[in-house]
């Protein structure tokens, strides 16, 4: 695999935005410090890419929002305020639907960088190097991929999931399952390792179970499993995962929340209307649509800027999909499992 900008700057010991400027504005850089960053770049054989062509007014004002499922309505929610505060901005989106594939994620970031005086990059399923070596010297935003060498918007799940084991150890439950979303997910292992800790810290033991597409479907899908682990609660990895949990566990005789209590992570406008309402984790997108463009237009303006990383707390929402464990809970479990 070719070098990249990124592995210049980890050879030279200087930010990645540095390294970039050694080759697109070499005379705002020391000339120790422009003497390191070409020497790495000889030294692994790094070719720069060509100069891009002298933007205009309205290619300045153009910037991308890359998100992986625009159907979620989660991710709606996003570009929606995303969009806003670009309209206020007087900038124009461009918004690219990668349907959760890796691949197409990647040519999507190659062609839009190019294009954009800038990107926002929600849940991506790259790792956050391979998308700033993508990105190049086109400045980005993550949203919910960590990283300290960009800014970044993260869903902070600590606060709503210590909130929902506490909230289910107070209804009786002692054991719990978790169903994952997907494998390339930073908020899937972010969860994961949350849900971990705050069970313990409650004294509740979690089982996690395999990973499955983030849909209703992937839900229908785990509710067997849910079943079979024994678990009186499950939380789900988001909303739709945990209507489809609801609906598979319907499909097996298993009732909610007298036999299973479910909790969702996003409350999407659906969670409220649900049938029970889905207990859930308010996950701010909206907020994060809004902070990520407000940074972006931070990041296009001043090259200079540290990367910073935005942590949005989260709340637990408690409605009819959860409930005390019944005295028939167990023996409806064990009958199914």
């Amino acid at each position: 695999m070719a070098p990249t900008l990124t592995d210049v700057a980890k050879r030279a010991n200087v930010a990645l935005s540095t390294a970039s400027r050694a080759f697109s504005d070499p005379q705002r850089l020391g000339p120790e410090t422009l003497r390191k960053v070409l020497d790495a770049a000889q030294e692994l054989g790094y070719e720069p890419a060509p100069p891009r062509p002298a933007e205009t007014p309205s290619d300045a004002a153009t910037v991308a929002v890359v998100v992986p499922d625009i159907a979620n309505p989660v991710f709606g929610t996003f570009v929606k305020a995303a969009q806003t505060q670009g309209w206020h901005r007087r900038q124009t989106i461009v918004l690219a639907d990668t349907d959760f594939d890796p691949d197409r994620e990647r040519e999507v970031i190659s062609q839009l960088s190019a294009r954009s005086a800038g990107l926002v990059v929600c849940s991506p399923r790259l790792d956050a190097e391979d998308v700033l070596a993508l990105c190049g010297d086109t400045p980005v935003v993550l949203v919910n991929r960590e990283t300290t060498t960009a800014d970044c918007v993260l869903a902070d799940a600590s606060d709503g999931l210590r909130q929902a084991a506490e909230y289910l150890a107070a209804l009786g439950h002692r054991h719990l399952a978790y169903v994952q979303g997907s494998q390339h997910s930073w908020s899937n292992s972010h969860r994961v390792d949350v849900a971990r800790a705050q069970a313990e810290q409650a004294g509740l033991r979690l089982e996690v179970l395999g990973w499955q597409s983030e849909t209703v479907s992937g839900g229908t899908a785990a509710a067997a499993s849910v079943i079979a682990s024994g678990a009186t609660a499950v939380i789900a990895h988001n909303d739709l995962v945990a209507l489809g949990v609801i609906t598979g566990a319907r499909q097996l005789g298993v009732g909610v929340p007298d036999d299973l209590s479910v909790i969702g992570i996003d409350d999407m406008p659906l969670a409220a209307t649900a049938h029970p309402a889905l207990t859930t984790i308010a996950v701010p997108m909206e907020r994060a649509g809004s902070l990520s463009l407000e940074l972006l237009t931070q990041s296009v303006a001043d090259e200079h800027h540290q990367p910073r990383t935005l942590r949005l707390p989260t709340q637990l929402v408690v409605r009819g999909s959860t409930g005390q464990v019944a005295g028939r809970a167990h023996s409806v479990i064990r009958e199914h499992a």
